[in-house]
């Protein structure tokens, strides 16, 4: 009998054992791969299926044309059936919610904003019916859904990460501001989706030219040529995209010319920097030959894009001051450019004066400094009921309110975020805190130039995007980077949950407020935390 014991399983040769391993790796990083891929058309889904709940959830209630809508959904209904905006009777806002919607009369109205933003609102109401209130607001709630969805792309160009780009979205996805401004037939949504497009587009050519800026100077350094000038590139798709989008954002409102005018900036400046750091030895002079050349591709598109929202103005014969000029005609070297247009520049001169002088007091107006400090948001709804009446069971009565309020945490973690963004930008020379500052600077400080024109809160929600980008950045530096200390990190994914679980309840709490819930008046009462507030 031998003195050894038989092994229970056979050897298995040191190569074989080698192989195992090896496949079960390989097994495991396709599987990685697999999730990953799902993970990064799920999130973003997932972010906008939850957007588009919030928003179109009893879209139709009120049936009550709500603050501005008074003059959006009948400039937007006028418009589509005549080409311009027309005027209505008086008590008209009743007649049409109880159904008269072609009440309105042939002589025009003298609106300020632009037609682009009331034909996509008449479109929703020539798909379901002019009658019908969802049909006022359908247009405005998909683009606050897309807009969600949008801000998200963006934030997965600044950084490639589906985490960092879901808590970007989800927080869009449940702030009141961008929830109640997607369920009311007014402007500033559309305003926002379109200039949101617009950076994204730029934010894809900045990729796309540096890349090639890049390996042409490789080329340049490998054939042994001096780098004395580098390429100008014409070809930049994206870049005209971005002015398609840009031109449909001051379609809908004159103040998207702010941001185009920065972004183009932005991609100047972008590009120099690029420039000189890829060791051009005449970069400032280099970057205007491109930056004439981006001047080109961005800006003629956007001008065409922004004529072209105002076709039926130019081709029917109602619209205000629509033959303002036609006795008196430009002289000289004006003298070539066509009638229509000639009254076009001076419907615009006549509307920049309007909107210039408009300060008139309204009990919701808010200058732009108040805005960061969130003292006075605008009710754009409010119905009381009486206890016992349609399923009120409060002794002191209910209400129906539609309250443009940002959810308050995220608003000033926000605020403070964007401070933090600007100091953590400068010393780190981060060129995606530059695209953020850049998009608060553009919608934000040029309302600070008139203090004293009537302006509202609800305005922010196109800076919004930027301020819930800033605040992401400051939460993924809470949170640590991979190479920090393993328990500082944990210590900071764990504030991050609390900060982001805080945001989601305080969402909750407002939300009946966002969407014109019947709730009791004590309800109502916990939610005026500021003296300003609803």
């Amino acid at each position: 009998m031998s003195s050894t014991a038989e092994p229970l399983l056979p050897a298995v040769p040191a190569r074989q054992r080698f192989g195992v391993r090896l496949d079960d790796a390989r097994r495991r990083l396709a599987a990685d791969v697999m999730l990953r891929r799902r993970l990064a058309w799920l999130a973003p889904l997932a972010v906008t299926l939850l957007a588009g709940i919030l928003r179109f959830w009893n879209l139709a209630h009120p049936h009550a044309i709500v603050f501005d809508e008074t003059y959006y959904v009948k400039d937007a209904w006028s418009q589509w059936n005549l080409g311009y905006a027309a005027t209505w009777p008086d008590g008209a806002d009743a007649r049409f919610t109880d159904g008269e919607t072609d009440i309105f009369l042939d002589a025009p109205s003298f609106v300020v904003h632009p037609p682009l933003g009331k034909f996509l609102i008449g479109a929703g109401m020539a798909l379901f019916g002019p009658t019908s209130s969802f049909g006022w607001r359908c247009a405005v709630a998909v683009a606050g859904t897309l807009a969600v969805l949008v801000l998200y792309l963006i934030a997965w160009q600044l950084t490639r990460s589906v985490l960092f780009s879901s808590v970007a979205g989800g927080l869009m996805a449940v702030d009141g501001l961008a929830i109640v401004m997607s369920r009311v037939a007014i402007l500033d949504i559309l305003l926002t989706f379109f200039v949101l497009l617009s950076v994204w587009f730029v934010l894809i050519d900045r990729r796309h030219h540096l890349d090639r800026l890049a390996a042409a100077m490789r080329e340049r350094d490998a054939a042994g040529r001096a780098a004395w000038w580098g390429p100008v590139r014409w070809g930049r798709p994206w870049l005209f995209a971005a002015g398609i989008a840009g031109g449909a954002a001051c379609g809908v409102k004159w103040s998207g010319a702010w941001v185009l005018a920065a972004l183009g900036l932005y991609v100047v400046v972008s590009d120099a920097l690029a420039r000189r750091r890829l060791g051009i030895h005449f970069w400032p002079a280099d970057a205007i030959r491109q930056g004439a050349a981006a001047f080109v591709v961005l800006v003629p598109v956007a001008v065409l894009v922004y004529l072209a929202s105002w076709t039926t103005w130019l081709t029917t014969d109602g619209g205000y001051e629509r033959h303002a000029v036609d006795a008196n005609p430009a002289r000289g070297f004006w003298s070539w450019v066509p009638l229509p247009l000639q009254n076009l520049w001076h419907y615009h001169q006549t509307i920049y004066t309007a909107t210039a002088e408009i300060t008139s007091s309204h009990p919701y107006a808010s200058p732009a400094w108040q805005w960061p400090l969130l003292l006075r948001p605008t009710s754009m709804y409010a119905n009381s009921t009486a206890d016992g009446v349609a399923g009120c069971a409060s002794a002191r009565g209910c209400i129906e309110i539609l309250y443009s309020m940002p959810n308050p945490l995220l608003w000033w973690l926000g605020v403070l975020a964007v401070l933090w963004l600007a100091v953590h930008g400068v010393r780190t020379r981060d060129w995606r805190a530059g695209i953020v500052l850049v998009g608060i600077a553009a919608t934000y400080v040029p309302w600070l130039f008139y203090p004293s024109r009537t302006i509202f809160q609800f305005y922010t929600v196109l800076t919004l995007p930027f301020l819930i980008l800033a605040l992401t950045f400051a939460l993924r530096e809470i949170a640590g980077s991979p190479q920090a200390d393993p328990d500082r990190r944990a210590v900071g994914r764990r504030t991050v949950l609390v900060i982001l679980g805080v945001i989601v309840a305080v969402s909750a709490f407002w939300y009946p407020l966002w969407s014109a819930m019947r709730i009791p008046y004590e309800f109502y009462w916990v939610h005026n935390w500021l003296p300003g507030w609803v």
